[in-house]
């Protein structure tokens, strides 16, 4: 009954739109309170689990991604993928896309990159005839891609709450990420044909598109060499992912300072206090977190839930069926972050007894949270769309809403049911079994 209580309190207070750092701290001074009058317990457990070096790549991320606009290398990359993709009707929307995709694998979170690229493509998009309804909707929906494409703060969570190699469960959402922006763009294509007011600048030939893409390239060097630098450190074995991050930061310096110029001590010291201020609020959440977290867990909360699921069924489709309806009803209710600390722990002991690979497991839970991102009533990202592109909900909920069920949903389903498309690359380069 307690239990019950608690998360009625948890999710209420999300709700009725309490931070969630505080609707946390409610629910665990709550089963404090009943089970551990004693505090002292529990605050050396909230401390002793932020004292973790994995948990300070999350800071870096963030940092990297609020100088990327700054520095110019968010221009640099939607202008290469635009080199290529934008003289095709819908084009301008496919490279808008791959943008999203390119700047996931630098900044690691979906708000940086629909601030970025929303910032920059959707009045690129409005003066070429898109909507801004239906770009804002699509920038929206493709900066899901920030955290499938590693490297991903979520991930980075789920790996330290799990004991899970980080770079694993970075690898497990690759190929889910790479297909839902090929779908994205399949959508994109055939929703544009629809749009009579898009405009398509003429086809080139050949020797000059190939001009154009190298002219694109050698301005965008710099931009482009990022991920692979991040990236290449991390699977390479050169780095560790916080460190990886540390050197997206200096790398972003470096470039916006003394290669594009376009770095300001102002805008460096903005990105230095956004990313102190996000990263104290996700350090109180997980201190929080981590306290509800192990009395959950001496509460036998877990196996409680694990038992109650095994027992409507035994089938483990069935079972994952019902999972990713809890997960799409979390990811409604609570951003990513928060989604990912409070299920992981949660439903990792069921994964297990069903066979569900520990891996596998952070795939599906990497897309279903990142389809809640963008669903009502929290929605997020939807809404960080939305004041982007300076748009009402209302008027671009719809287009939001085909990407939503046409694209992403059969990617969670896909994801879910065959578990090679997470687990192949992380068995391919790192020998996970």
């Amino acid at each position: 009954m307690h239990i019950v209580i608690d998360l009625v309190i948890l999710i209420g207070t999300i709700i009725i739109g309490i931070p969630v750092p505080f609707c946390f701290m409610a629910a665990a001074l709550y089963m404090g309170v009943i089970y551990f009058p004693d505090f002292s317990f529990l605050a050396t457990v909230g401390f002793r689990g932020l004292n973790s070096l994995t948990l300070l790549s999350i800071p870096f991320f963030i940092m990297a991604g609020s100088l990327m606009s700054s520095a110019g290398i968010a221009e640099r990359l939607t202008n290469f993928a635009n080199s290529m993709l934008g003289r095709m009707r819908g084009g301008m929307g496919a490279a808008t896309i791959v943008a999203c995709a390119i700047f996931g694998a630098i900044s690691g979170t979906c708000s940086s990159a629909v601030a970025c690229i929303g910032s920059i493509m959707i009045p690129r998009l409005e003066q070429l005839g898109y909507p801004r309804s239906y770009s804002t909707a699509m920038v929206s929906c493709a900066s899901v891609l920030g955290q499938l494409i590693p490297p991903s703060v979520p991930m980075i969570l789920y790996g330290w709450v799990t004991q899970q190699s980080v770079a694993a469960c970075f690898l497990a959402t690759v190929v889910p990420g790479l297909l839902l922006m090929t779908i994205f763009c399949v959508i994109n294509y055939f929703m544009c044909k629809k749009i009579p007011t898009i405009q398509v600048d003429p086809p080139l030939p050949a020797a000059e598109r190939n001009r154009e893409i190298r002219l694109a390239f050698r301005k965008g060097i710099w931009s482009l060499l990022m991920p692979l630098i991040i990236l290449g450190g991390i699977y390479g074995g050169v780095t560790t992912p916080t460190e990886s991050a540390a050197v997206a930061v200096a790398y972003s310096i470096l470039v916006g300072f003394l290669i594009h110029r376009e770095l300001k001590f102002k805008t460096l010291w903005k990105a230095f206090c956004a990313s102190a201020t996000t990263s104290g609020v996700i350090c109180l959440m997980l201190f929080f977190v981590t306290i509800l977290g192990r009395v959950y867990t001496m509460q036998q909360v877990p196996m409680k839930i694990s038992e109650y699921l095994i027992g409507l069924s035994d089938n483990k489709y069935v079972i994952l069926f019902m999972v990713n309806i809890f997960l799409i009803i979390i990811g409604m209710l609570m951003d990513d972050l928060s989604g990912t600390m409070l299920v992981a722990p949660l439903l990792m002991p069921l994964m297990l007894k069903i066979g569900v690979h520990p891996i596998h497991f952070a795939a599906i839970l990497g897309t279903n949270l990142g389809l809640g991102n963008v669903t009502p009533p929290t929605a997020p990202i939807l809404y960080l769309g939305g004041r982007i592109g300076n748009v009402p909900i209302n008027a671009y909920i719809k287009p939001a809403l085909v990407f939503m069920i046409v694209g992403h949903l059969p990617v969670i389903l896909l994801t879910t049911y065959l578990p090679e498309l997470s687990l192949w690359l992380p068995r391919l380069l790192m020998g996970i079994r």
